[in-house]
């Protein structure tokens, strides 16, 4: 810096500075814990595939809207149930399963049933199940 005049070297020590404190700054951004690192594959489990004793756990539930988690051999296991219903015909989509930094988060919502369907009083009780690598973070059900 010898053959810098005063104002060179006053310039080059702020800009110096200022990219200190950026790296810094970026440094000590942290990422957002609700944000999507990325989407879960999963399956849809039919009845005649859920583990017995997870099947057990619904059963109690069904009468009743419900949401529980079950670990088996190495998989996550999220049940979302809407309770008792006066018809059939319902389905439910799963609208998201992704996994942020701090949580699993899932997304469903209960699609009624057809007109037809509507005017057969038959009692239902609509859940889904869906299968996931396993993870030991907490799942948050939107």
């Amino acid at each position: 810096m010898s053959g810098l005049c005063e104002w060179q070297r006053r310039f080059l020590s702020v800009c110096l500075i200022c990219l200190l404190c950026f790296a810094v700054y970026a440094c000590g951004q942290k990422q957002d814990p609700m944000e999507k690192i990325k989407d879960l594959e999963y399956t849809v489990i039919a009845e005649d595939n859920i583990p017995e004793e997870l099947l057990e756990k619904i059963e109690e539930r069904k009468e009743n809207a419900f949401k529980l988690t079950f670990e088996d051999q190495g998989f996550l296991y999220i049940c979302v149930g809407y309770g008792a219903q006066q018809t059939g015909g319902y389905s439910i989509a799963v609208n998201d399963l992704y996994e942020t930094a701090n949580a699993v988060y899932i997304d469903t919502n209960l699609i009624g049933p057809s007109p037809e369907e509507k005017s057969k009083p038959v009692e239902s009780y609509p859940y889904v199940v869906v299968k996931t690598e396993f993870s030991q973070k907490p799942v948050v059900f939107e």
